[in-house]
């Protein structure tokens, strides 16, 4: 290949490669919202409250997004999509982004085409039994009936774990979580199964709560994570590095309630970048100086997210665990804003 005509395809590629980095992102900031597909009801991690509004931990990821985007956390269009529908509706268009417990499997990454940018929640699928069921391992449910979500990677591991055990099943298959839940409380199944996360959030709307025991099994790795179409790797930075400003603010100890006092007395270098106080990170992505900061504003960092959505003090329960920062002992863990 001579060398103009190698110029030419490297020109030609580069161009190709700028019009579809640029769409999701041109989009966005035209439009001045964002439109992000979330569960249709999900307690502590993403539903509607009293009022319509949604809220919960992955609803965060959205708003830290939009902030950085558009410049208001509120600039959200939520979309319910259930396990079934939410992948289409990514792939489609019709959502910017999805931030609703999907876990990141192979297939999904390459045969749907998805890019799971980061993990926000390092997750695993359990059961949860009524308590006069007497049953106390997963490994007692010969001959069960249990509610599972079609269209999830629960489905699939379900039919691993009684196969690998040589027990039986008979599955219920259910759209959602509150379908699960109604059919789980009417005695249809004698167990339901999805991410122990996601079984903690139904238990934690029960009335009756103390009568459901999750059991001590853990059947898959389930990493869960917000995603975006591939090929549209300029939206995946903004959407990958707006979650890791959330982790990065954690381990530097900025807060929503600290975040000026800190930008103005700060002498960390890499709180300063991170922050918009030394060097142009933003302009990388196609953002302005502040973009992380209102970012980790919009609804604190990654810490208190966590805390105030399905932490210890909420009804969910739910410990750090593997989702701990680093330091701690979990896998939670940003990469270095230089």
């Amino acid at each position: 290949m001579n060398k103009s005509v190698f110029l030419g395809t490297l020109a030609a590629s580069a161009l190709l490669a700028g019009i579809a980095s640029a769409g999701t992102l041109d989009d966005v900031k035209a439009r001045g919202e964002l439109i992000c597909g979330v569960n249709t009801g999900l307690t502590g991690f993403g539903a509607p409250d009293a009022n319509g509004n949604y809220q919960g931990f992955d609803v965060a990821v959205c708003k830290a997004v939009a902030a950085a985007v558009v410049g208001d956390a509120s600039k959200v269009k939520y979309v319910p999509t259930t396990g079934e529908t939410r992948f289409t509706a990514l792939a489609s268009g019709e959502v910017d982004m999805l931030a609703r417990n999907s876990t990141w499997t192979f297939s999904r990454d390459n045969d749907l085409k998805l890019d799971f940018v980061a993990v926000n929640y390092y997750d695993g699928q359990g059961f949860m039994v009524h308590k006069d069921l007497g049953v106390s391992s997963a490994k007692e449910l010969d001959g069960a009936t249990i509610c599972i979500q079609t269209g999830t990677t629960t489905e699939l591991n379900l039919a691993d774990f009684f196969k690998a055990n040589n027990i039986s099943y008979t599955p219920v298959t259910v759209a959602d979580d509150s379908e699960a839940q109604r059919q789980y409380l009417a005695g249809a199944c004698d167990s339901f199964t999805t991410d122990a996360s996601g079984l903690a959030a139904v238990r934690a709307t029960m009335p009756d709560a103390e009568n459901h025991v999750i059991l001590p099994e853990i059947i898959s790795k389930e990493p869960l994570g917000p995603a975006v179409r591939h090929g549209d790797n300029n939206w995946g930075d903004v959407v990958r590095w707006s979650f890791y400003a959330l982790v990065a603010a954690e381990e530097k100890g900025i807060t929503q309630a600290n975040i000026e006092e800190v930008a103005a007395s700060t002498q960390d270098p890499e709180v300063k970048r991170l922050l918009g106080l030394e060097g142009d990170l933003g302009a990388m992505m196609g953002l302005d100086k502040e973009w992380a900061k209102r970012a980790i504003a919009a609804s604190g960092n990654y810490g208190e997210i966590f805390a105030a959505t399905i932490g210890e003090s909420t009804s969910i329960g739910l410990a750090r665990g593997l989702n701990a920062l680093y330091t701690q002992g979990g896998l939670q863990y940003a990469p270095p804003f230089r």
